[in-house]
């Protein structure tokens, strides 16, 4: 279930058009080194400046607009901006053996476990997310991840044995895990491993636009790991503009161009992260009900939402649910997806009602 969201970011897939700046894969690197700052151009009006850094196992990206008079707040802005991150690593990365997850993930089964309120906020809406696909997406998949070589353990080129999926089986279940709403408190009945790589991301978005935001920055766009925000209009008044990738492995190309209006935006997808045995393709993206990777023949997602932490877990949610159960829940629930399906040596482009209000024939 586990989820690779993956745009034309730079050298990690997100390509931005805009205010006479058009950035391409290695050139984003050069532009975006870390916590240093850089001004398109020197003018009284607002600018766009850069801050990149490392976080969560991959880097944050973060395009703002801001008069030059205030240029000396960008040092104070990466500080913060730093330190919000990091604080949602050490309390949701299963990479950091000493992060509060990670604490909870080895807790004794049946105790109860006060966490702290963005701790449990994630876990929240990854658990709601889990019982609103009946299990197609779970936050309690972990093992299975690592079963197949996609979580901290890193990659394998085995197919898992029966017996070991069996195992791994016995404790996955998100109704295995009880939340206390009221006390802010968490307990397994068994021995639960959480995940939240599909969702701690987004949530890590949202919270550099709140401190942005927080700091009366009135326009920017926030990526992290390939989960993006925007909000606010660029210097030249226009949209940020996001190209989404088209879906082959091998490839680097633009599918489609859309302008993000003050949303976030997330896509899931099956063609970067896998590995073959015997000619056949796993990929990353697991089915907690059935404890293998999809067979589906849905690509890639893309998932529109005012919350990028509810756009994430929902492109990995549509992911695992595959093409037709994720058109039918988009449409009960007016939430704008764009799917690419495969068809033989093509990819049919899909999309929601919510999806075509907003953008039509974009």
């Amino acid at each position: 279930m586990k989820s690779q969201k993956k745009l034309l970011f730079g050298l990690i897939g997100l390509l931005l058009l805009g205010g006479g700046f058009y950035v391409l894969q290695g050139d984003f690197e050069g532009l975006f080194s870390d916590f240093k700052t850089h001004s398109l151009q020197q003018t009284n009006k607002p600018q766009v400046y850069g801050l990149s850094g490392p976080t969560m196992g991959t880097r944050y990206n973060i395009k703002l607009a801001l008069s030059p008079s205030r240029s000396k707040e960008i040092d104070a802005l990466s500080q913060g901006i730093a330190k919000a991150l990091l604080g949602v690593e050490q309390r949701m990365s299963t990479y950091r053996d000493n992060s509060e997850l990670s604490q909870f993930n080895v807790s004794s089964p049946g105790d109860w476990v006060l966490v702290s309120d963005p701790l449990f906020r994630v876990i929240s809406a990854a658990q709601d997310l889990s019982k609103r696909s009946a299990g197609a997406f779970d936050v309690t998949v972990g093992p299975l991840v690592n079963l197949w070589g996609f979580g901290p353990e890193h990659k394998l080129d085995e197919v898992p044995t029966d017996d070991e999926l069996s195992k791994a089986f016995q404790r996955v279940g998100y109704e295995k895990l009880l939340l206390d709403t009221a006390r802010k408190r968490i307990k397994k009945k068994g021995d639960l491993y959480l995940d939240l790589s599909a969702i701690a991301k987004g949530y890590g978005v949202d919270k550099i636009v709140q401190l942005l935001r927080s700091n009366d920055i009135e326009s920017a766009l926030v990526e992290v790991g390939g989960e993006i925000r925007a909000f606010g209009l660029k210097p030249d008044g226009k949209d940020w503009r996001i190209a989404i990738e088209s879906p082959i492995s091998n490839l680097r190309a633009v599918q489609k161009i859309i302008a993000l209006k003050d949303s976030a935006l997330a896509t899931s997808g099956d063609y970067r992260n896998y590995f073959e045995k015997d000619s056949v393709r796993y990929s990353h993206t697991i089915d907690s009900r059935t404890g293998r990777p999809i067979t589906h023949k849905l690509a890639s997602v893309t998932v529109l939402h005012e919350s990028c932490m509810l756009a994430d877990g929902l492109a990995t949610m549509f992911m695992a649910m595959g093409p037709d159960a994720a058109m039918n829940y988009a449409n009960n629930h007016n939430i704008a997806i764009f799917m690419l399906v495969k068809r033989g040596d093509t990819f049919a482009e899909l999309s929601s009602k919510e999806f075509e209000t907003l953008f039509g024939d974009s």
